[in-house]
């Protein structure tokens, strides 16, 4: 700067010299001089300060990682026949991070990394040719390997903050992040294909080193389906657990944050899943990561908690990143012991009652007409339900059995629904014609109807709910109607319409009686009539 009598005047250095600092860093003009600053991708040399290059990754370690993976197959004879394409696709994942890790200085594209994958992914004879082992590290190595690479080209990629690639195997997105965070509460928001990953700034920064880190979140399409299909969990989770019995039902996701290190997160990242298909109201959600453990991967659920879950997604909070989704197993329920004693002392005595009235109906044949008929049925039916009802508390080992059951209990208590349908009809027809003391036509009316429609329409009812929906016997909790799909309106809806019907002809018998009894005597009191 120079001097101009009493005032000073700055000179700016950066204009005035154009090349003064090199390429990759900026100038940026000061009061009386000026320093150079490196552009976003870029970290100060450590052989010459004013110089900028990019990042290394301190990845050697999972980098070494999977290259010994791949030595112990190759030592253990697992490529042979049927397992060469395994060779080829470990081969084709060590080229691919070979050329991602050679040279500090190549500047990367995510589009050739993801393409790159995406092929392997597409891979029909890999993921075909090989046992549920086999395919388990492939799995691994492919996770590790997606990652490691997903954050050297983001690390590596300048003045490129942020960076996305969708395939039809898997989606990526990054998120490059240099300095300090303007405010420790920030939160970045990573997509990828319908998933979502929120991670705090701090949280990326605190894992960089020279200042630079970054944070990837890749979503895969197709994976979830492999691991499905291979059953790679089997024999890896806790017996009897919630594991045990569950399946997945969501993509899977990875999300990697610094600079390729593994690190304990000081603040949870939070996944967001949509799952595959709806989930049921007997399933829990259960947030998982693929644990890798002696060259194997096995869902786990450890630092993983389900914030919130609805139909459609769940919301993943976890104190790690690695690879997540989402299993769905059925909900434990636990039994109440005096419930349960409640139940069973209900029902016997219920049924000693049944048994009773069954004998007295039977026996009885000075009371036997049209009205005690119906009550027969009506009591065999009730003690058949509720005698199988008892039998099978708990739901059976067999799942054929099971439906069995609850086809029946179907087709019994919709006969006793039938019954008193039929009862409520014979009262209201024999209260009308209590004036002419006429029971002809409710003589009619129990040989015309009475057995057909007592036995035959429960029966209809059972057999088209079990055309439409035949799965729909038997849940893994009761031997009962399935609650997907509004199957219990196959036998709620009858029930309603008939206490519906019930509740108009009792009304109906009501007003007739009110008029019949009122018509005998007109000087009969108020009360009385009342």
């Amino acid at each position: 700067m120079h001097a101009s009598e009493n005032t000073c005047q700055d000179i700016d250095e950066c204009r005035k010299t154009p090349g003064l600092c090199s390429p990759k860093p900026t100038c940026i003009n000061t009061y009386g001089s000026y320093w150079c600053e490196c552009r976003a991708g870029y970290v100060p040399s450590t052989r010459n300060s004013a110089m900028c290059e990019v990042p290394s990754i301190n990845s050697s370690a999972e980098f070494e990682g999977i290259k010994e993976t791949w030595r112990n197959f190759s030592l253990q004879g697992k490529w042979s026949g049927r397992s060469s394409s395994f060779s080829s696709f470990f081969n084709s994942t060590l080229d691919i991070l070979m050329s991602t890790f050679g040279d500090g200085n190549t500047e990367l594209s995510l589009e050739n990394v993801t393409l790159h994958f995406n092929a392997i992914l597409n891979s029909t004879s890999l993921w075909d040719g090989g046992d549920k082992w086999d395919v388990g590290s492939a799995v691994t190595v492919l996770l590790q390997s997606v990652e490691l690479a997903s954050l050297a080209t983001a690390l590596r990629s300048a003045e490129r903050t942020t960076q996305n690639m969708t395939t039809e195997s898997m989606a990526v997105e990054t998120r490059l992040v240099t300095g300090n965070c303007s405010r420790d509460s920030e939160v970045f928001t990573l997509r990828a294909y319908e998933e979502t990953m929120d991670v705090h700034c701090d949280t990326v920064t605190g894992a960089a080193t020279r200042g630079l880190g970054a944070a990837v979140f890749i979503s895969y399409s197709t994976l979830d389906s492999i691991i499905s299909a291979r059953r790679l969990s089997e024999g890896n989770l806790p017996a009897g657990g919630k594991l045990e019995k569950s399946h997945l039902n969501s993509r899977v996701v990875s999300g990697a944050v610094g600079d390729g290190r593994p690190i304990h997160l000081s603040r949870p990242a939070n996944f967001t899943l949509r799952h595959r298909q709806t989930k049921k109201e007997e399933e829990e959600a259960l947030c998982v990561y693929w644990k890798v453990e002696a060259e194997k991967g096995s869902w786990s659920p450890d630092g993983c908690t389900a914030v919130h879950t609805n139909s459609t997604h769940t919301n993943c909070s976890c104190d790690h990143l690695s690879s997540f989704a989402v299993l769905m197993a059925p909900t434990t329920v636990t039994e109440s012991y005096p419930l349960t004693i409640i139940t069973y002392m209900g029902l016997t005595l219920s049924l000693l009652c049944l048994l009773l009235a069954i004998l007295t109906f039977l026996l009885c044949r000075s009371i036997r007409n049209v009205s005690t008929s119906l009550h027969l049925q009506l009591c065999l039916c009730l003690f058949l339900a509720d005698l199988l009802f008892l039998t099978q508390v708990t739901p059976t080992g067999s799942q054929v059995a099971c439906a069995v059951i609850a086809g029946l209990l179907h087709y019994l208590f919709l006969a006793c629904f039938s019954w008193m349908f039929l009862e409520g009809l014979h009262l209201f027809l024999t209260v009308r014609n209590l004036k002419v003391v006429n029971y002809t036509s409710a003589s009619r009316f129990k040989k015309r109807f009475m057995y057909p429609f007592g036995y035959g329409f429960p029966a209809l009812v059972v057999a088209i709910s079990a055309a439409v929906n035949p799965d729909g016997y038997g849940t893994s909790k009761h031997c009962w109607l399935s609650l997907d799909r509004g199957f219990r309106w196959s036998f709620l809806g009858p029930v309603c319409a008939i206490i519906l019907i019930n509740i108009t002809f009792f009304a109906l018998t009501l007003w007739i009686l009110r008029n019949s009894l009122s018509s005998l005597n007109a000087d009969v009191s108020t009360l009385r009539d009342h």
